[in-house]
């Protein structure tokens, strides 16, 4: 039996590799064999017996390709054979920003299927569930356990180190993922403001280019800076507004040159918005989005479910929606400018700025908001910092970056602080003002619009500094008190 074994397992190695050779005639190596005959096939020849004395000698062959003749397949001119286009596949963000409301609306439906369901239940129905439920609370608490521990385990996966505060996060999109994204969100924007783009040749847009590529040459040391190309587009639109995107497309309105009184606070503006590439915000802010709503799936599935009326599910879903972006996604959004606006700061003072005219920017926009009468949202609202938080927050980081600056072999500044100068004209201008209207210049309501005859906006008062400060040279040693609130 063993014997039978080896010789069909023989058989059919030979035969599978028959598949690929052929038999062909080969002499013997001892004189008292005898050459196989080339028509005998290789089946025939391990089936028939041979005669005794008379081994089978031969060798295999590779079997030759077959080839297809030229003439049934002549060349077409002009026309070749090519493979479709590749096809990328659809970026995770934007797939997930598609799929977002589908996944809510399908949360509904089912809180709202599974009221129906318990209410058409019989009441001993009812009573035999709660008890199976009551029956293996534990099994049901250990299952729930190990979910949680798989979640962990899978977001832990994810965290990530920041690249220059060291800050641990979560990123779950990749940034290949987001850069995709990033172009077609760039797309969008340039169809958007295509009438509305200054040319090149436009001085405000050669002045801005400028400054970022001064940036991005002074900052080469950090990767994400250099492996970035960074291109400058200027929208002519009066929203004090700049951003970039992912991919290094800088988009600046013209509202926001309006705003700024000279290129040191329009270089720590850009080098604000710059840092949040950098730092990957986007990505990390939009993974945070997709936990929260992973677990306000869940939430609004039992407000659904639990509710006894559609409207009052209605009414907890809006809540829960409120709740969950007071409670997270505000507070984490002014976490991460906070970030930027440090960052910024060092790319600025890296670039040879003078970064002392970061605080008076934001003290601009607070004296133009309050001036303009325009209603100012508390900070716990908002998605961004108070104007006069992020004064106090750049004031005590104004000593670090001047010796971030001073390290990099910058020009000295001079010695007039443009932040005592700035508070020093607003000063005076406030009490012309008053004069004008016949008000005391120490009364209860300063700051507000009707002491102003012509608004006075913030950066009117910043590019009037330089017209006083031959006169306030001596306030250039004052220290400026720092106050994170009032």
């Amino acid at each position: 039996m063993h014997s039978m074994l080896n010789c069909h397992a023989r058989n059919f190695r030979i035969l599978a590799s028959a598949r690929n050779f052929r038999l062909c005639p080969a002499a013997c190596p001892a004189q008292k064999t005898r050459p196989l005959s080339p028509h005998v096939s290789l089946q025939s020849a391990h089936t028939r017996p041979a005669a005794a004395g008379s081994p089978l000698c031969g060798r295999f062959c590779p079997r030759p390709t077959p080839t297809v003749p030229p003439h049934l397949f002549p060349p077409s001119p002009g026309r070749c054979f090519h493979a479709s286009p590749r096809r990328g596949a659809v970026p995770a963000p934007l797939l997930w920003l598609v799929l977002k409301p589908l996944q809510k609306v399908a949360a509904m439906l089912l809180g709202r299927s599974l009221r129906k369901w318990w209410k058409a239940l019989p009441e001993n129905r009812r009573e035999l569930m709660r008890d199976w439920v009551l029956r293996r609370r534990w099994h049901l608490s250990a299952g729930g356990a190990v979910a949680v521990v798989i979640v962990a385990l899978l977001l832990l996966t994810h965290l990530d180190e920041s690249p220059l505060t060291g800050r641990v996060r979560l990123l779950l999109f990749s940034k290949e993922a987001y850069l995709e994204l990033a172009a077609l969100t760039a797309e969008g924007y340039l169809e958007e403001f295509a009438e509305h783009l200054l040319p090149d040749t436009d001085p405000r847009h050669q002045m801005v280019d400028r400054l970022v590529q001064v940036l991005a040459e002074r900052n080469k040391d950090i990767p994400k800076v250099s492996e970035r190309p960074w291109s400058v587009h200027v929208v002519k639109k009066p929203q004090i507004n700049a951003f970039v995107l992912p991919n290094g497309k800088v988009f600046v309105f013209t509202g926001m040159l309006d705003a700024v009184a000279d290129a040191d606070q329009l270089t720590i503006v850009l080098g604000h918005e710059m840092a949040h590439v950098i730092l990957d915000h986007s990505a990390e802010q939009a993974s945070l989005s997709h936990i929260v709503d992973l677990l306000s799936l869940l939430l609004l599935t039992a407000i659904w479910a639990m509710c006894p009326t559609d409207t009052m599910a209605l009414l907890g879903g809006w809540a829960k929606d409120k709740l969950a972006e007071l409670m997270f996604q505000r507070p984490y959004s002014r976490k991460l400018e906070v970030e930027a606006d440090q960052i910024g700061l060092q790319l600025a003072a890296k670039a040879c700025a003078d970064v002392r005219a970061g605080p008076v920017f934001w003290q601009q926009l607070e004296i133009t908001d309050r001036l303009s009468g325009e209603l100012t949202l508390p900070e716990w609202l908002s998605t961004h910092p108070s104007h006069r938080n992020r004064t106090a927050q750049l004031d005590r980081l104004i000593p670090q970056a001047l010796e971030l600056r001073e390290s990099c072999l910058c020009p000295a500044l001079p010695s007039t602080d443009p932040r005592v100068v700035f508070q020093k004209t607003v000063r005076v201008l406030l009490e012309k003002a008053k004069v004008q209207t016949g008000r005391e210049p120490g009364s209860e309501d300063r700051l507000q619009p009707a002491p102003a005859p012509n608004g006075l906006p913030g950066v009117q008062a910043a590019q009037s500094v330089r017209s006083y400060v031959p006169s306030l040279d001596h306030l250039s040693k004052t220290q400026i008190p720092v106050k994170a609130s009032e």
